[in-house]
């Protein structure tokens, strides 16, 4: 939705195919500027879940629209996803680009190579949104890929009004599953709560979102200090939370591709201590503090230099690091992405 609405911006007309699973009003797409595939349905894939649309008449609706709709380029991201996708890559006379946004490969992955190599061939241009996306595409697929990366919509996180705080805050954002490593962070925590005696942590952890390892983990540090568990949080507030949170900690174990969430945090001017994982790495640059995935003493010492420096203004909390870390994310603006696809757009058409 956001590369679309940026290339409308930028003066071009583009439609959006994709599964809805209620009523959606976009402003400045507008309903003529998204055509919905029906519900999606969770599948589990490399170690979370994803919503999609495996519906037989979903892929007839997607490949109706493309013989109706007189464009000149069809942009499938993740294209050899279950659904429409596949059948999008059957309409042959629209010239195709596809990005991989996956990383790591699985059993299916694997298993549908043969296929997959045959259906990749219909694609025109192949983009992916990291090295490691690329990695794990080519790996599977072969072939040659415009490395593009991802996009935000970074003036909402830079423009966010902060969410108050009474002191160093760290904001941990994602689903609670064994992969995004709320446990470590919360193992971490309890490493920090010690050392620091009956006085606890130096600071406040809020724990957004919900997943299948909620309750476990409540139950499994049912007495830790200082922790605010938000539940699921809409766009505005997490915006607000991440322009008032000190820190970003995002101590994924593997499986990201890219690293969303980590330019988000940049753009908010929150300091970001993330898993030292390829996607983080990429997104990051060298504006985050990187550790080890699954070390809980290295990510407890990395939150206790953080919340000191929250507290004095310096190392990764000094306004110079910060003003590094948003230009980073400017890197990144949804209008960058937009600009570039424009580029491969253009060369495909001519």
């Amino acid at each position: 939705m956001g590369l679309a609405l940026a290339l409308c911006e930028a003066g071009h007309e583009a439609v959006v195919l994709a599964p809805a699973d209620g009523p959606l009003d976009i402003p400045g797409l507008g309903k003529a500027g998204l055509v919905t595939l029906g519900h999606s349905i969770p599948v589990p894939a490399n170690g979370s879940v994803a919503p999609v649309s495996i519906s037989p008449l979903g892929g007839l609706r997607a490949m109706r629209a493309l013989r109706a709709g007189g464009f000149d380029v069809v942009h499938l991201h993740e294209p050899l996803a279950p659904g429409p996708s596949y059948a999008c890559l059957m309409v042959g006379h629209v010239p195709k680009v596809g990005t991989f946004h996956r990383s790591g490969t699985g059993v299916a992955y694997r298993a549908l190579g043969p296929l997959a190599r045959s259906a990749a061939r219909r694609l025109d241009v192949r983009c992916a949104v990291s090295p490691e996306a690329m990695a794990t595409a080519s790996g599977v697929l072969g072939g040659s890929y415009e490395l593009v990366g991802n996009g935000v919509d970074v003036d909402r996180f830079a423009r966010a009004e902060p969410w108050a705080t009474t002191g160093p805050t760290v904001l941990f954002v994602g689903r609670h599953e064994k992969r995004k490593g709320l446990g470590i962070l919360l193992d971490a925590w309890d490493v920090l709560s010690a050392s620091n005696g009956s006085s606890g942590p130096p600071g406040t952890l809020w724990v957004a979102g919900v997943g299948p390892e909620t309750e476990v983990l409540r139950r499994r540090h049912p007495d830790v200090p200082n922790v605010q568990w938000l539940g699921r949080i809409g766009d505005d507030e997490l915006a607000s939370r991440l322009a008032g949170a000190h820190l970003l900690c995002a101590p994924s174990l593997g499986g990201e591709s890219f690293g969303i969430v980590v330019v988000e945090g940049m753009a908010a001017r929150a300091a970001v201590i993330a898993s030292d994982i390829p996607g983080y790495a990429f997104a990051a640059g060298d504006r985050a503090l990187l550790v080890p995935p699954g070390d809980i003493g290295a990510l407890s010492n990395a939150l206790a230099q953080g919340l000191s420096d929250a507290v004095s203004g310096t190392g990764i909390c000094a306004p110079s690091a910060l003003d590094d870390a948003s230009s980073q994310a400017r890197k990144w603006s949804m209008q960058a992405l937009a600009t570039r696809y424009e580029g491969i757009y253009r060369a495909l058409v001519d």
